[in-house]
C-alpha cells in the first residue's frame, strides 16, 4: 500500500490578488511546505533557546565570547567562498520594500546592491507579501515599467548593466505567515519569503549572470546561521543548482550575534558574502536583553547614540576586522535622511552628516554602505570611490589593530550622554507615526525628514519601556513614569489631529497606533518584538 500524499499548504483568510496564481503555483507551494516540515520545528527550538539564553543574561548582566567555539575563532585557515561577481563591488547599497515603484527606482537608483525588502521595511500585509514577489519577478522579466494614475509620471527601468543587483531580506524567524497553513500550524514568515522567491528566481537569476542572494535579519546565533545553512543547501539541491549559488549577508543586529561573529561565517562560509552592522535593532537589542541590568545599561535619546559612542565603535570595528580576516564583505550602516523638497538649509547640514558618516566608514575599512534615497547615493558613492579607487573592495585591509575585548561590546556607561525630556517625546511622536503607518500596510515611512522602519518603533518602544523602569529623571524634573508617558502621548495625539485635519485623523489609524504604543511600552511583561502584537491587528 503506497504511503498516503503529503498535506498541501491551505490559503487561509486571504482575498485573492491579481495574478497571484503566477506566485502561488501548485509547485513553489509544495516547496515551501517541505521547507516548512524539514526546517520549523528547528526554528521552533532556536526560538526557545533565545528565551534560555535571555534567562541568563537576565541573571548575570553580562555576555562573552563562547569557550564551546573558541576553535573555530583560533584557527586562522579558513575562509568564506569567494564572492561571486555581481556581489563583489558593493559599495553603495539602497534599500526598501519591494512595491513596484520603489522596485523601478531603487534598480535604478545608480547603487550596486538594492536590499529588496519583506522585513522591516514592509508591513507584512497578504498584499505586500505576494506582490512584492511578483514585482521581483517582473523586474527580472523587464515587463515592470508603469504608470503611477495619480501623477501620470511613468517608470520604466535603465539597460540591464546599470541596475543594481539584488539582495532580498525575508522576515526574522520570530514571524509567522497566518495566510499559509499547512494541517492548521501557520508557516514561518521566513520560509514563505525565501520559499517563493528562491523557486520561482533561481534558476531566472542564475540566467541573468547573477544568483539568488539574501539577507539574513534578526540573527541571533551561529545555530541559527547553521540553520538557514541547511535550508540552503536543501534548496539548491531541491531545484537542481549548484552548492554555493545561493549568498548571504548576515545582519549583525542582535548583541548575542555581535559575540558570534566568526561562528556566523564559519556556519554559512560555502554561502556567506558577509556581515552588515545594523544600528537601530542593535540598539533595541541591547535593551531588550539588557533591560533589567541596572543604569549602566540605560541607553541615552536614539540619537545621541552615533556610530562614534565606544561601545558601537567596538561593534564596527570588530565586524570589519572579523569579515576581512575570513574574506567577507563588512557592510556599513544606514544613511536614513530623506531630502527635503522644501528647505535647502535642512538638506546641507544633513547631506555634510551623510558625508561624515560615509567617510568615516570607508576610512575604517567597511566595503560599502546603506543608505534609503537614491539622492544619497552619489554621497555614499563619493567616500567610498575616495578610498577605493578602481578596488571592488578593500577586504585586503585586515584591520590587525584592532582588538575588542567582550566588555567593550555591553560598555553602555562610556557614552557621556543622558536620556533627555525631548528623547522620550520624540520617542512616543515617532512611534505613534511609524505604528499608524504599519497598520495601514506601509513600513517604510518617512518621518521629520528620516526614513523609519520597524527597526525605529522597536527603539522607540524600548527606551520608553527602560526609561520607565529604570527611573530615570530627565535634566527639567521630570521622573519618567506611565503616567507621564501617558500624557505626552495624549499630547501628541491631540496634536496630529489638529496637524492633519479630523477628517484625515478619523480615516487612519491613529487611536489604534497610540493604544498598541502605550501597550508595548508600559507592560511590566515586556513584548519580545513589537510587531508580533501589531500582526495581530494588521488587516
Amino acid at each position: 500500500m503506497s504511503a498516503p500524499a503529503p498535506s498541501t499548504l491551505a490559503i487561509v483568510d486571504a482575498e485573492p490578488l491579481p495574478r497571484q496564481e503566477e506566485v502561488l503555483t501548485d509547485a513553489a507551494l509544495a516547496f515551501v511546505a517541505e521547507l516548512h516540515r524539514q526546517f520549523t520545528p528547528r526554528r521552533n527550538e532556536l526560538l526557545a533557546r533565545r528565551g534560555e539564553r535571555r534567562a541568563e543574561i537576565a541573571r548575570t548582566s553580562t555576555l562573552d565570547f563562547l569557550p564551546e567555539t573558541a576553535a573555530v575563532r583560533a584557527d586562522d585557515s579558513w575562509k568564506v567562498a569567494p564572492a561571486p561577481a555581481a556581489l563583489n563591488d558593493r559599495r553603495v547599497e539602497i534599500t526598501g520594500p519591494t512595491d513596484r515603484k520603489m522596485t523601478i527606482n531603487a534598480l535604478n537608483s545608480g547603487a550596486k546592491v538594492w536590499l529588496a525588502d519583506f522585513e522591516d521595511a514592509s508591513a507584512p500585509t497578504w498584499e505586500n507579501v505576494v506582490l512584492g514577489q511578483l514585482n521581483l519577478t517582473d523586474a527580472y522579466e523587464r515587463r515592470i515599467d508603469f504608470t503611477d494614475p495619480k501623477s501620470g509620471k511613468s517608470y520604466a527601468l535603465k539597460s540591464a548593466d546599470e541596475l543594481a543587483t539584488v539582495v532580498m531580506r525575508p522576515r526574522g524567524w520570530h514571524l509567522e505567515e497566518r495566510h499559509l497553513q499547512l494541517d492548521g500550524v501557520s508557516v514561518p514568515g521566513a520560509l514563505v519569503d525565501f520559499g517563493l522567491y528562491f523557486f520561482h528566481n533561481a534558476q531566472r537569476l542564475i540566467d541573468l549572470g547573477k544568483g539568488p542572494y539574501f539577507y539574513l535579519p534578526k540573527t541571533e546565533s551561529h545555530l541559527e546561521a547553521r540553520l538557514w545553512n541547511d535550508i540552503f543547501v536543501f534548496a539548491q539541491d531541491y531545484v537542481g543548482i549548484p552548492q554555493g549559488t545561493v549568498r548571504a549577508t548576515v545582519l549583525i543586529e542582535t548583541i548575542t550575534a555581535a559575540y558570534e561573529m566568526e561562528e556566523i561565517l564559519y556556519e554559512l562560509r560555502d554561502h556567506a558574502a558577509g556581515l552588515n552592522a545594523g544600528r537601530w535593532d542593535y540598539l533595541f537589542s541591547i535593551v531588550k536583553n539588557f533591560r533589567d541590568g541596572g543604569a549602566k545599561f540605560v541607553l541615552p535619546d536614539r540619537n545621541a547614540v552615533t556610530m562614534t559612542a565606544p561601545f558601537m565603535r567596538a561593534y564596527t570595528e570588530l565586524l570589519v576586522r572579523t569579515c576581512h580576516k575570513r574574506g567577507a564583505h563588512a557592510i556599513g550602516g544606514m544613511a536614513a535622511f530623506i531630502p527635503s523638497r522644501r528647505d535647502a538649509e535642512v538638506n546641507k547640514v544633513a547631506f555634510e552628516k551623510v558625508k561624515a558618516d560615509k567617510d568615516r566608514e570607508a576610512n575604517d575599512g567597511f566595503d560599502g554602505s546603506w543608505v534609503a534615497h537614491p539622492d544619497l547615493v552619489p554621497i555614499a558613492l563619493a567616500s567610498f570611490d575616495a578610498v577605493l579607487g578602481e578596488k571592488p573592495n578593500q577586504k585586503d585591509r585586515l584591520r590587525e589593530d584592532v582588538s575588542v575585548a567582550p566588555g567593550d561590546l555591553i560598555a553602555i556607561d562610556s557614552l557621556d550622554a543622558s536620556p533627555t525630556y525631548d528623547g522620550l517625546r520624540n520617542a512616543v511622536a515617532v512611534g505613534i507615526r511609524y505604528i499608524e503607518a504599519w497598520l495601514r500596510g506601509l513600513g517604510a515611512v518617512a518621518i521629520f525628514n528620516l526614513m523609519e522602519d520597524a527597526a525605529t518603533a522597536e527603539i522607540s518602544r524600548s527606551q520608553i519601556w527602560q526609561w520607565i523602569n529604570a527611573d530615570v529623571v530627565f535634566g527639567n524634573g521630570e521622573h519618567a513614569t506611565a503616567d507621564l508617558a501617558r500624557k505626552v502621548a495624549a499630547e501628541e495625539l491631540a496634536a496630529i489631529r489638529e496637524e492633519i485635519g479630523e477628517e484625515t485623523f478619523t480615516a487612519g489609524k491613529w487611536q489604534q497606533a497610540h493604544d498598541l504604543l502605550l501597550q508595548v511600552s508600559l507592560d511590566q511583561d515586556y513584548a519580545d518584538f513589537l510587531t508580533l502584537p501589531a500582526y495581530e491587528q494588521l488587516r
